[in-house]
């Protein structure tokens, strides 16, 4: 297929575009910044410079390259810091979600692309409620914290709004695998603490089994959910520890509900207590997809751990 890769440069992006060529797609790929573009080139894609909220521009990169199939990287992530203001923090990511899912959706039913695949999200969505995992037909969240509400009803109308069009929204888990990952930085700091019980349930997937995830889900039907997560979620009291030790941190620090809620606000303590996993079984089923890291205790060990010391499954 012809595939549009709108966000192309970023995290996912840049491991999605060689499997694509690897299965033997011709890609256009697209990132804000024209320094990117030598990139992209070198991992097999068309490079274009697009901002995915513009809707003019938008509307005739799609018309000129008329592709077979859409896929929707585009955020804006890197460089937060402020987790106290979640809705602040996250607010062009927001836009993204929303506005430029709109935008792009348009722009494809206007040249009759119905091969859709966009990016979501699994961790703190979920109703904290009953067991520690849960599966894409569990209820989500009704009432999440209140700094992080615009962020949670903007991957909500993301997804109604993808699987509408007949296309499929994948919630992955927490990328890692990126060297310049923040996460591994704030726990070498101990600015990553275990809050009280360290009951909060995370799933996680390496950048690498989430583009094979996506590329499967490029060549599905739709309209479909997905979480894209690995095989083992587990509490921050279990992951964060072992993280802790694999990149030759000192153990996380340990703070008490009300001491977080103080410094970090309400949705860290949500999430470091309260969250709720996420199973891959329907996506392990329908897609026909196989982790390459089905834990994150392999994949950390891989990705951060000493050079030579570990080996890919």
């Amino acid at each position: 297929m012809r595939v549009l890769v709108v966000g192309a440069g970023g995290v996912i992006g840049t491991r999605l575009v060689p499997q694509l060529r690897e299965r033997g797609h011709e890609v256009i790929g697209t990132s804000r910044s024209s320094g990117r573009a030598a990139r992209l080139r070198a991992l097999g894609a068309e490079p274009v410079v697009l901002d995915a909220l513009d809707a003019r521009a938008v509307h005739e990169t799609v018309a000129t390259i008329r592709p077979d199939a859409i896929v929707y990287q585009a955020t804006a992530l890197s460089g937060l810091s402020d987790l106290k203001h979640f809705d602040r923090s996250f607010a062009q990511t927001n836009r993204l979600r929303t506005e430029g899912t709109d935008i792009v959706l348009a722009a494809a039913r206007n040249v009759g692309v119905r091969r859709l695949v966009f990016q979501s999200y699994a961790n703190h969505r979920y109703a904290r409620v009953g067991g520690p995992v849960k599966t894409e037909d569990d209820p989500l969240d009704p009432a999440p914290a209140a700094t992080m509400r615009r962020l949670i009803a903007a991957m909500n109308r993301l997804e109604r709004a993808v699987t509408e069009a007949g296309g499929i929204a994948l919630r992955y888990g927490n990328f890692y695998g990126d060297p310049d990952d923040g996460l591994v930085a704030a726990v070498r700091a101990r600015k990553f603490p275990i809050v009280g019980d360290g009951g909060g349930v995370w799933s996680h997937i390496h950048l690498e089994d989430a583009a094979a995830a996506t590329v499967l889900a490029l060549e599905h039907d739709g309209p479909a959910v997905y979480n894209i997560v690995d095989d083992e979620p587990a509490p921050i009291g279990v992951w964060l520890p072992e993280l802790a030790r694999i990149v030759g941190a000192r153990p996380p620090q340990r703070f008490p509900r009300l001491m977080a809620r103080l410094f970090a606000g309400e949705a860290a303590v949500v999430m470091a207590t309260e969250s709720r996993g996420a199973s891959n079984a329907r996506a392990r089923r329908e897609l026909g997809w196989t982790l390459r890291y089905p834990s994150w205790r392999q994949g950390f060990a891989v990705a951060y751990g000493p050079p030579g010391t570990h080996r890919a499954a």
